[in-house]
Parts: C-alpha cells; sequence; structure tokens
C-alpha cells in the first residue's frame, strides 16, 4: 500500500512544507497525484484508509521537530502559564505569550474538530489544491502589501510589565492584544482547505498587526506546535486500529524524517526572516498553483 521510499519522500515533504508558507496539505495531495501514486491520491480525499493513518506520524513528527527547536521558549511558556493559575496576574512577556497562544488555538481546534473530515473529503484533490495553493498567493502577497501601508499607521503600544515597542509599526510580539491572538487564530483554520498555507497565513495575520516577519513566523510556528502535535494524538487510534496494518512501519520511518525535516525548516525560517519577506514564496505559490492547475484542469 505504501513503499518506505514514499513514506521517506512524504515524510521529508511534510517537515518543509509545514513550516514553509507553501501548505503541507496541498503538497501532500499534489505530489502523488504528479508522481502517479493514484493510490495514495484516491486514499487522501477518501471517509477513511490508511493513508490517513499513516498521516498521524506525519503529524507527530512534524511536532515533535517543533518541540525540539523551541523546547525552551516551551519550558518559560509553561511556567509562565503556571504562575497566572497562582497570581491570577499576567505581569511578565512569557506569561502574556502563555495566554496570547492559548486563545488563539481555541478557534482552530473547534473549527478542525467540527469541519475537518468535510473539508478534507471535499477538497483534498488535486484541481482543488491547485486553485487554493493559487489562493495562497493571493493571500501572501495580499498580506504584504497591506503591512507596507499600515505599518506607519499601527501605533506603539506598552504590554503590562514589559518596555514598549522600539517604534510603530514593528510592534514586539507580547505586545499583541488577546482579540488580536483571536483573529490570527481564526485566520488559521482557512488552512484546513489544501493549499492554504497555515505558517503563510498566520504570519500574515501577524504582519497586519505590525510584526515583524521575524516575530510572525516565531507565533506562527509556536502556534502550530499544539495544534499540529493534538491533530496526530487525537488519529493515533487510527494507526493503531485495523487503517494502520501495512503502514506502521512506513509510519515511523515518515515520522522520523519528518521531525528532522521540521526541525531544519524552522531553524533555516527563524533566521531567513530576520532579513527576509514573504515574497518568493508568494512567487513559488503562484507558479506552482497554476501549472497544477493547468496539469489537472
Amino acid at each position: 500500500m505504501l513503499s518506505y521510499g514514499q513514506a521517506v519522500i512524504l515524510g521529508l515533504l511534510q517537515g518543509v512544507t509545514e513550516l514553509f508558507p507553501v501548505s503541507s496539505l496541498g503538497h501532500t495531495v499534489l505530489l502523488p497525484a504528479l508522481l502517479g501514486w493514484h493510490n495514495l491520491v484516491g486514499a487522501e480525499s477518501a471517509k477513511e484508509s490508511f493513508y490517513l493513518a499513516f498521516v498521524v506520524a506525519l503529524h507527530v513528527g512534524t511536532a515533535l521537530g517543533l518541540l525540539l527547536f523551541f523546547w525552551r521558549d516551551w519550558v518559560r511558556i509553561i511556567r509562565g502559564f503556571a504562575r497566572t493559575l497562582v497570581t491570577r496576574k499576567i505581569e511578565t512577556p512569557d506569561e502574556r505569550l502563555a495566554w496570547l497562544l492559548g486563545i488563539a488555538t481555541i478557534p482552530a481546534g473547534i473549527t478542525a474538530l467540527a469541519l475537518e473530515h468535510v473539508l478534507r473529503t471535499q477538497f483534498a484533490k488535486p484541481l482543488a489544491a491547485s486553485i487554493f495553493l493559487t489562493i495562497n498567493w493571493v493571500i501572501l502577497v495580499g498580506g504584504e502589501l497591506v503591512r507596507r501601508r499600515t505599518a506607519a499607521a499601527v501605533p506603539a503600544r506598552r504590554a503590562p510589565g514589559v518596555p514598549a515597542p522600539v517604534a510603530a509599526g514593528s510592534r514586539r510580539l507580547d505586545t499583541l492584544e488577546f482579540k488580536e491572538s483571536v483573529v490570527i487564530g481564526i485566520a488559521q483554520t482557512a488552512a484546513l482547505l489544501a493549499g492554504v498555507s497555515r505558517s503563510g497565513i498566520t504570519m500574515v495575520a501577524g504582519l497586519v498587526r505590525g510584526l515583524n516577519h521575524e516575530d510572525a513566523a516565531r507565533f506562527s510556528f509556536l502556534l502550530a506546535t499544539p495544534l499540529i502535535f493534538a491533530a496526530g494524538v487525537y488519529k493515533i487510534p487510527d494507526l493503531l486500529g485495523p487503517l494502520g496494518n501495512g503502514v506502521r512501519a512506513q509510519a515511523l520511518v515518515s515520522a522520523l524524517c519528518a521531525l528532522v525535516a521540521a526541525y531544519v525548516s524552522t531553524r533555516f525560517l527563524i533566521k531567513f526572516f530576520q532579513t527576509r519577506s514573504l515574497w518568493p514564496f508568494a512567487i513559488y505559490s503562484l507558479v506552482v498553483g497554476g501549472l497544477c492547475i493547468l496539469r489537472f484542469a
């Protein structure tokens, strides 16, 4: 049903495209179709299949790669959250970030539970993924253009207990308001459509609110970690049950590949966004999405 070669390719693909703002779900639909892996293409949008059980490992591996890179951040965030439960106050950047991430996770979590199955069976198909990947170009370009116009208009703000941002239009991550984190969390739900990037749309939401590219990427990756991990853990019974028969060993190999690829990708992108923007990924989405529309139309 699934070879070890396919497992390695899909694991590396997941680990890279989950963090690069080009849609992991879209690529896991498009690449098998382009390579003629028709058994995987049909299984992607099926109600139940061995491939869905296999995808569990991809999610867990990617989440572990993110946790490995950000483990120091998560230790501080968890400690900060625990302190707020005791003191009932939010006083430090870590405490504030903990609540920002928690609040932003809620909309995507609820939407995924309610609509993931429907959206996947309807839209996890090559032509639909191609169209949404092209729409991903619109989202990334729109975010960059809006940020250019509004950066100077976003006021410098002071979060409780932390210094004011250096300048208006380049806000510190810990100055986001809770209602802004809700907006970013809602934006993330669009990534349930194969072709729309989770990291891309959350970065755009952060950029529009005045974050720089590095902080927008950091918040996006931190926000993705519990959601991806929860999605994998939630579906583990599928991998351990009858659907996982014949693919568990391949799933382990793929998870390890996804872990390594996610760690390397995160390390690269955090440095990349210190000086660069979303434009290269927007161009990629347009070119690949457009060519795939011509291929699958």
